[in-house]
């Protein structure tokens, strides 16, 4: 049975940002980061080219009551940095399972940003998971250190499609027992 969805996202405290729930204002920042061709072909769902309304189309059913899965923005305004620096996201699975998800704009690759908001979405664990999965795409290396670094450990090897690749590509699985 999939649990109830959390209707007030939490704002969780990372080091050097914070991860708070997506509004209408975060639209041209992440449709700036995700119109990058690399940044979507690293991803399950972004299309490339980015059609217009794409973006403000997602934050809106990231906002919505009804959401599917829960997304906050990786705000580092606080810090002297971007407002959006990329985004993080969980979805209920069954189970007491939820799946990760995140990228971080080009430009702040190779930043630790997508290791620091992962550790602080799993330390908060807001879904109450016991079991956390996420994927990533064999090409994307960096991706799977995000993993890593956060205590996921790789289960298998799989295949899912990417909307901007219009293809099927072997990824890797990772999941994390939650205590």
């Amino acid at each position: 049975m999939i649990q109830d969805m959390i209707t007030t996202l939490p704002t969780i405290e990372a080091e050097r940002f914070v991860l708070r729930p997506l509004r209408k204002s975060d639209a041209g920042l992440i449709a700036m980061y995700t119109a990058d061709r690399r940044l979507a072909e690293g991803t399950r769902a972004i299309p490339h080219p980015l059609p217009p309304g794409a973006t403000e189309a997602y934050v809106a059913r990231a906002m919505s009551p009804k959401h599917e899965e829960d997304v906050w923005a990786l705000d580092g305004s606080a810090h002297g940095l971007a407002e959006v620096l990329g985004v993080v996201s969980l979805t209920h699975l069954e189970d007491g399972q939820s799946e990760v998800g995140y990228w971080v704009g080009s430009g702040f690759w190779n930043t630790g940003f997508a290791s620091e908001a992962v550790a602080a979405l799993v330390a908060a664990n807001p879904h109450q998971a016991r079991t956390l999965f996420a994927e990533v795409f064999q090409d994307n290396p960096g991706s799977a250190r995000v993993l890593s670094n956060s205590g996921f450990e790789y289960l298998g090897d799989a295949e899912s499609w990417s909307v901007a690749r219009g293809a099927r590509v072997p990824t890797w699985t990772y999941l994390k027992k939650m205590a």
